[in-house]
């Protein structure tokens, strides 16, 4: 159904909460970082760099890599740290 966004279910760290987001497979996943943080975190520093991790086997992925590159799909378990 939708073939060009994978619904995610995103933990950050720093807040201590988690949610179910849809992010685009077209995206680096840096970009999806930097949207996530100025989302979430409007009053903290954008030079923040978060790092985005695969709770289930632990990948750590490079903010170069488009999402549909990775193993990210629907259901995968992120954190943000």
């Amino acid at each position: 159904m939708f073939e060009n966004k994978v619904l995610v279910n995103l933990y950050i760290l720093s807040l201590g909460t988690n949610f179910e987001i849809y992010i685009p497979v077209n995206e680096k996943v840096g970009n999806i970082s930097k949207l996530i943080n100025s989302t979430m975190f409007d009053s903290i520093d954008m030079e923040k760099n978060f790092t985005i991790l695969n709770v289930e086997d632990g990948t750590c992925y490079k903010k170069n890599d488009l999402v549909r590159n990775t193993n990210i799909k629907n259901g995968t378990k992120l954190l943000l740290v």
